[in-house]
């Protein structure tokens, strides 16, 4: 059979565009190498206990903010959405200090003040630049103006220069930045992807009861009542390339699936890997495409608990360094200076947590020793190592949530291999390629390929994260559809 459109990736950015172009009428076909859809939005379950592979909560989804407006169009605003704690939606542990992130941009300015009085004038333009971002975001949608936008000081300016330049309090600059375990800081991180997060989640924060599985199977099930497909176990293997276009998709080593247009949701790496020969990708762009820098990958511990840890409404990113935007730049695995611990909503109503996450960044070359291994057949040295992180990232949040080693019942570990394995995603980093504020064309890349055919969505493009996806998603689909399209389906004029 022949589609319009064949998407390489179930997760959410591939997901979202399949619905899109699905619901505008063109024959669609999704397929996923997994057993689920989802990507990192995948939940699992190990004895009766469901646990969230990478979502962990959502910004901006209050009704007429940004994901909203998004999340209304693709019909998942009925699913269990819960919201943070508009008193504390995210707390900031630095060597024990304990600072609140408050929803809304006025309350968080005033809480913030309250602890940082002399920078009360400071953290408003703090606050004026996230708000100018945030307010904007769809002005990337008007082609008239995409070149002026793209030039905005939030493009052009680093978000690490931004707070030095603006905020004169050193630990109230770290403050800030202390819930960017959500990117990954560097010195020359983009002030547009800093400002975009950041303002989401104050805001409006989100959960979702159940798992964010739910996103993905929802999109799926919308897809299928638009007539097009989805397909799981489905590994393509090759993009065969016919005289400078793209006509099929080998499946598995053998079926062919034909189509019109292919949409990558994969890596661009691991995308062009799948264009065995070719007349219009030259040598010289896969190495350009290869050599720009990933991000960091994570190492989750996800944790199953015993009565005795009060569930908590709000995440908590904990810190023991001085040097945020450095602390990927660890010498050893066996260092650990920050973490990220995220609550599971209890499905029972229960004040006592079930499970929680502890997330901490993780290099690939951590794990590169095992990189020509294959799930569960790992070897022992790979589970010693993981159990070793584990108890690590125990002994780490032990020290500020009471109690917690003595409630740990099992032990469920990921790391960078797991997320290359299960989610296609090139050295399991955790963000994508690492956007570089100085070299913005190099690092920001648009849906186009040399290959007129090809596209790529998700977040190794312009923005990563739920509503960055979520965006990247229509820049993709408006290559098809056209812009004017894109803003008549979200009602943007």
């Amino acid at each position: 059979m022949k589609y319009d459109v064949v998407i390489i990736g179930g997760g959410l950015g591939g997901l979202e565009c399949g619905y899109t172009l699905a619901k505008s009428g063109k024959s669609v076909c999704v397929l996923e190498q997994g057993v689920v859809l989802g990507g990192c939005l995948q939940t699992f379950k190990r004895k009766r206990t469901e646990f969230d592979t990478g979502f962990h909560y959502i910004g901006a989804l209050e009704e007429g903010q940004s994901l909203w407006r998004l999340f209304d169009f693709f019909q998942l605003m009925d699913l269990p959405w819960r919201r943070l704690d508009d008193s504390c939606f995210d707390e900031v542990i630095l060597h024990g200090e304990r600072f609140k992130f408050v929803s809304g941009r006025a309350n968080f300015v005033e809480e913030l003040a309250s602890r940082f009085p002399s920078q009360r004038e400071n953290l408003k333009k703090y606050m004026d630049m996230l708000s100018d971002v945030g307010d904007n975001i769809f002005k990337s949608f008007d082609t008239a103006e995409a070149v002026d936008f793209y030039q905005k000081p939030a493009f052009v300016n680093s978000a690490y220069d931004f707070l030095n330049e603006t905020i004169t309090d050193p630990k109230l600059r770290n403050v800030l930045a202390g819930t960017s375990l959500k990117m990954e800081l560097h010195p020359n991180l983009p002030l547009y992807i800093y400002a975009q997060i950041n303002d989401s989640f104050i805001q409006s924060a989100w959960r979702i009861e159940g798992g964010g599985q739910q996103i993905a199977d929802r999109l799926a099930e919308h897809i299928r009542s638009f007539g097009g497909e989805v397909r799981t176990k489905a590994l393509v293997t090759e993009l065969v390339e016919e005289d400078g276009k793209l006509v099929a998709a080998i499946v598995n080593g053998e079926e062919r699936i034909e189509a019109d247009l292919f949409i990558s949701n994969a890596h661009p790496v691991a995308t062009l890997d799948l264009v065995k020969e070719s007349q219009v990708i030259k040598k010289i762009y896969r190495k350009r495409i290869a050599g720009i820098p990933n991000t960091f990958g994570m190492f989750t511990a996800n944790i199953k608990l015993k009565n005795g840890v009060p569930y908590l409404n709000r995440n908590q990113f904990i810190y023991e360094t001085d040097d945020l935007w450095h602390y990927c730049d660890y010498d050893t695995a066996n260092q650990m200076d920050a973490a990220l611990i995220s609550y599971q909503k209890p499905m029972d109503g229960s004040s006592f947590a079930r499970n929680i996450d502890i997330l901490t960044p993780m290099n690939w070359r951590d794990v590169e020793e095992w990189k020509d291994s294959k799930v569960m057949r790992r070897g022992e040295s790979y589970e010693a190592f993981k159990m070793r992180k584990a108890e690590q990232c125990i002994d780490y949040a032990s020290k500020y949530i009471d109690g917690l080693k003595d409630c740990v019942e099992d032990i469920y570990t990921s790391t960078p291999l797991t997320y290359r394995d299960y989610t296609y995603t090139y050295e399991g980093s955790a963000y994508g390629i690492k956007k570089d504020f100085s070299k913005l064309m190099f690092t920001m890349l648009t849906p186009r390929t040399p290959l007129p055919n090809l596209l790529l969505t998700g977040q190794n493009l312009n923005l990563h994260g739920i509503l960055g996806v979520s965006m990247t998603s229509f820049f993709t689909c408006a290559e098809i559809l056209g812009m004017d399209k894109i803003k008549d389906l979200l009602k943007l004029r």
